[in-house]
This record gives structure tokens, sequence and C-alpha cells, in this order.
């Protein structure tokens, strides 16, 4: 069993889980994933990737590599794990890139007022991420130097190495393009004839507040649908845009959603409407937050509204951007 607990921030399409996404505190392992101390089969042949909390340093990621690249652990890149675990779309379009670079185990690494822990489990050579069918290998200390002593020991105990060709720093660079159609920052005008599918989050009193709110401010045609639906699912039942939302670190969010990241900034001033009247909101870009849109479910391209309208509350966010589209298109 864990004794570390592992606090994510995640963020989703939410019609793409089928899962509780508003709870802060969460693992993002499967349930049905075992762990033991038994080194994993061929960790020391085949490749890997790793993911890691932000919290850990670029000190520690680069010790933790050299001690791979000694060991003989293939880690050909690193993710943080809130651009990883961004919802269905995303972690799709890694698993797809995973799959280009024949990874074979994925390695996560934690961090806590406890200390670390390394997991290491097979790749699911899918959106799933981790082989719930093969026991992952877990290793923690409260001293990193100690926990990679171990990794090393017991690596060395069970296998002989293999891979001698090992990356000298973390591979940090890599990011994939999680949407398949254009992303435009403007509002889906087309919405004032098309319905809408609004998932819910599977929770009673989330999905309360989200049928409540909806009934009360948006006129135009949608239907509250289960989550989890796919997308032709949707399409069939008479939709053609479904909404989503982001839930990460705000620098995190505009990157992922293909904002200009070419400067560097502390805050972003979003748009926001307190009592329906708009006011700039400043938001640190290190702090969680809930970013709307629109995808179209055919073209897959997303509308993301021409202003920033973030909130760190999921329902000040849907209503800043619900607020700001019915603005665009006239509508009381």
């Amino acid at each position: 069993m864990r004794s570390f607990t592992l606090i994510v921030v995640v963020f989703f399409c939410i019609s793409g889980l089928n899962c509780p996404i508003l709870t802060y505190a969460q693992t993002y392992f499967p349930a049905g994933l075992q762990f033991s101390s038994i080194v994993l089969p061929n960790i020391l042949g085949g490749r890997s990737v790793t993911i890691f909390q932000p919290t850990y340093t670029q000190a520690e990621l680069e010790q933790i590599q050299k001690s791979f690249q000694q060991i003989g652990i293939d880690a050909e890149a690193y993710f943080p794990d809130d651009l990883i675990f961004s919802g269905r779309e995303v972690t799709s379009a890694y698993s797809a890139y995973f799959n280009t670079r024949q990874i074979q185990f994925i390695i996560t690494l934690l961090k806590s007022a406890a200390g670390y822990e390394l997991v290491a489990a097979a790749y699911s050579q899918s959106v799933a991420i981790y082989d719930v069918s093969k026991p992952a290998w877990q290793v923690k200390n409260s001293n990193l130097t100690e926990m990679l002593r171990t990794v090393f020991q017991d690596s060395w105990n069970n296998q002989k190495k293999q891979n001698f060709l090992v990356n000298d720093y973390p591979e940090m660079d890599i990011r994939v393009n999680p949407f398949k159609g254009v992303r435009y920052e403007l509002y889906a005008i087309d919405l004032k004839v098309d319905q809408l599918a609004v998932p819910k989050f599977g929770q009673p009193e989330l999905d309360q507040q989200l049928e409540a709110f909806m009934k009360e401010n948006y006129p135009l045609k949608y239907v509250l649908t289960n989550p989890g639906i796919d997308d032709q699912r949707l399409r069939s039942d008479g939709s053609l845009y479904v909404l989503c939302f982001v839930r990460t670190r705000g620098s995190v969010a505009r990157e992922v959603l293909g904002y200009d990241m070419t400067k560097a900034e502390t805050a972003y001033a979003s748009i926001t409407y307190p009592a329906g009247q708009l006011q700039l909101k400043t938001i640190p870009s290190g702090a969680p937050v809930y970013k709307f849109y629109f995808r179209h479910l055919v073209n897959g391209n997303i509308y993301l509204g021409p202003k920033w309208d973030a909130d760190e509350n999921w329902l000040d966010a849907l209503r800043n951007h619900i607020t700001g589209f019915k603005a665009e298109v006239k509508l009381r």
C-alpha cells in the first residue's frame, strides 16, 4: 500500500472522463494497479518516460537522470503530471506519442513532506497509461539519494544492464498538440442554432449545480449528458459542440490551450462577472484555475473566447465564459 499522499492538479475536457474530476487531492493511479517491491522485468532494457510532480526541482531531476544513466534506466523524456493528466484528449495525444517512441514503462516521481517515491509501471499502450495487469515497482525514502541507491541495488541484483545510451540530462522540452482542429480565440457563434452537449460530472451535488446554472443562464439549445460518452455518440444524439474545460495551474492551462508563452508572467488578468458586472481579476500563474471552452464534435476546432476568463472556482469560470458568450451574440 502507498503511504504517501499524492496531491495532483488535474484538468479535463468534461466529455472525456467518467470519474470524479473536482477532487483536488487525488491519485491518478488506476484503482486496479498493484504495488510491489519487485523490480519490473526488462526495466534495464526497455524504454521509459518519466512523469513528475512540479514540486521537483531542476537539480533533483538532473540528479535522478544521472542516476538512471548509471543504472541503465532509459528515461527518454520527462513530463509534469499536470500536463499529462489533463483530460482524455491530452492524455490520448501523449499516449500516441509514447507509442511512436516505443515506450514500455512509465516512471512516476512523487514528492511529499514524507519524502520521495518512485513508481515504475508497465505502460498500457493506451490512454489508460498504467497497465493494471502487472504490479508496479515502488521505491520510497525520505532522502532522494537513498531512494536512488535502493533503485540501483534492487535493479542490479535482479537483472543485467542493457541500456548503455541513456541521456545525460532529463529531456523536458517535448510538447504534443492535443487538439485535432484549429484553435480560435473567439466564441462559437454557431451555437445560436447548434445544440451544445454539457456532460455532467457524475457527482450528484455538482450535477445539480450544473443543471441549475445551465437552466438559468443558457437560453440556447443544450442537453445534459452522462460523463464518459464519446464524441460519436454525442453527435448522433444531435449535438455539434461539447462544453469542455481545463483545470490546472494557470500557466499550464495557457500552454496546453495554445496561448503565447514567450513572455514569462507571474499572474494573469482574467475577465470575470461577479454579481453580473464585468471585472478584472488577477490570479497568480501558479494557482490552479478552471478555463472553459467549446469544442466542435466534427472538426475538433476549439473556441476559447476572445478574453482570458479562467477562475479559481469551476462555477465562476463557467459563468465567466457563458456570460461573455451571451454578450458577444447579444443574448440576455
